[in-house]
C-alpha cells in the first residue's frame, strides 16, 4: 500500500533528514516513519545527485543513529 503525504508532511521529512542534530530515531518519534520510508521519501523527492549527496552525508554519521552515537560519546570518554 502507497502511503499518500502532503506537501508539508514531506518538506519537514525532507528537513529533518538534513538536519545533522536530528537523528532517523527523532524522526520516528515525531512523525512514525523509520530510516527506511525517510530514505524513501528522500529517494522520490530529491534529484538523484542530491538524494547520493545526502546519503553521503548521513552515512555513516552517528548523530543520524542515536545508537551510534552513544557509542562514539562513551569511546570518548
Amino acid at each position: 500500500m502507497t502511503q499518500h503525504y502532503t506537501e508539508a508532511f514531506i518538506s519537514d521529512i525532507i528537513r529533518m533528514a538534513w538536519a545533522d542534530d536530528i537523528s532517523f530515531d527523532n524522526i520516528k518519534k515525531e512523525c512514525g516513519l523509520n530510516e527506511a520510508e525517510v530514505i524513501k521519501i528522500m529517494r522520490s523527492n530529491l534529484k538523484a545527485s542530491s538524494f547520493r549527496l545526502w546519503r553521503k552525508r548521513v552515512s555513516g554519521r552517528s548523530t543520524k543513529h542515536e545508537a551510534r552515537s552513544i557509542l562514539v560519546q562513551h569511546e570518548a570518554e
